[in-house]
This record gives C-alpha cells, sequence and structure tokens, in this order.
C-alpha cells in the first residue's frame, strides 16, 4: 500500500464515520421530538405553557414513552458522539457528549417525583446539550458552524432564565410561560442536531476531518 493508499483509505473511513454519526444524530433528534409532540397529546390536560415537558414522565398515560425516549437519546448521544470522535479525535468534545449524555439518561431515570436528583440531572442534560452544539461549531464550517453557535448560545440564554425562574422570579419565563421557556431550551439543541445529522451523512469521501 502506498502513503497516498493509506491517506486516502483513512480519509474514506473517516467519512464513513462522520456519515454514521450524523445518522445517529438525526435519529436521536427526531424520536425525541416526535415523542414530545404524541407524548404532549396523550396526557389529559397537559398545559404546554405552565407545565415542564418533564411532566410527561410522571403521567400514568406517558411515562414509560417519555422517559424511555430520554434513555434512549443519552445512549445514543454517547454513540454518536463516539462514532463523530473517531474522525476529528478531539477528545474534549467527546466528554461533552458523555455529560449530555449522563443528563439525559438521569433526567430519564429519575423522574420529575425524584425531585432534586431529576433536577439536577436535567440541568445537566440542559447545559451540555447545548454546550456540545456550541462546540461543534469548532469543527464545522459554513453555515453548519453559525446554526451549531447560534442554537447553542440560544438555548443557554434560556437555561439561564430557567434558572432565574426557578429561583423565585416567575417574571423570567415572559409570556411563553415555564413550559415555553423549557422547551427554548430543548428545541434548538434537537433541531441543531437533526441540521448536524443531515450534513455530517451528506459527507464526501475526500473530506477533511474536523472540517466536513
Amino acid at each position: 500500500m502506498t502513503l497516498t493508499e493509506g491517506i486516502t483509505g483513512v480519509r474514506i473511513a473517516g467519512a464513513e464515520d462522520r456519515r454514521r454519526a450524523g445518522l445517529v444524530f438525526f435519529v436521536l433528534a427526531a424520536q425525541f421530538m416526535l415523542v414530545i409532540m404524541l407524548a404532549a397529546s396523550i396526557a389529559p390536560g397537559y398545559d404546554f405553557n405552565g407545565a415542564a415537558i418533564s411532566d410527561l414522565g410522571v403521567i400514568a398515560s406517558t411515562a414509560l414513552l417519555f422517559n424511555a425516549s430520554l434513555v434512549v437519546v443519552g445512549v445514543l448521544n454517547v454513540l454518536g458522539g463516539f462514532l463523530y470522535y473517531r474522525s476529528h479525535r478531539r477528545g474534549w468534545v467527546l466528554v461533552l457528549f458523555v455529560l449530555a449524555a449522563i443528563g439525559a439518561v438521569g433526567t430519564g431515570a429519575f423522574p420529575l417525583d425524584r425531585g432534586g436528583v431529576h433536577s439536577l440531572f436535567a440541568l445537566v442534560s440542559f447545559l451540555f446539550f447545548n454546550v456540545e452544539a456550541i462546540a461543534v461549531g469548532a469543527l464545522v464550517g459554513g453555515a453548519m458552524k453559525l446554526i451549531s453557535v447560534l442554537a447553542g448560545a440560544l438555548g443557554l440564554v434560556f437555561v439561564v432564565l430557567m434558572v432565574i425562574g426557578d429561583g423565585g422570579n416567575a417574571a423570567a419565563f415572559g409570556a411563553i410561560g415555564y413550559g415555553g421557556t423549557e422547551r427554548m431550551i430543548v428545541y434548538p439543541a434537537m433541531l441543531w442536531m437533526l441540521a448536524l445529522g443531515g450534513h455530517l451523512m451528506a459527507t464526501r469521501d475526500g473530506a477533511r476531518p474536523g472540517r466536513d
């Protein structure tokens, strides 16, 4: 095997890892957004404005569906993060994916009625899914870089508002209420992940790792 053939093989392998990561990310975000929509439609009297997303995890008719979806989110985030890591080799980015995954799995494993434990895992999930979006902005170029940074930054703004509101200043939630504020943390990250999934699945075999 020549040096050129070896380099080409590494690039093709890296591109394949990125495509697989893209598929995992797309499935992760698509299934979770669909589950949130379906569960909110099933749950009797669910209040989009005033209720937390995690209320779906303690309502009898939706608890199993919602909590299982969160665990799937965590597992797929680690899997996709690892596949992506194999092409970019930035260990600190993989750590962010793992931390976000821990938050998601913990949020599903300890539903809202578990009190402070649930809140801690939820905060970790909210924080690190948005931080990982900003971090990926350092690995990609073009429009995807802008989408990554803006989505993560928007989510983090609403994380701050959520913390302020939970601290006793309900005015921080504004007209969109608690439920809307929480969705403005989750939805930008999930929409970003859908976009990232499509971006990575479109990777060319000759794409340079870290700037696909």
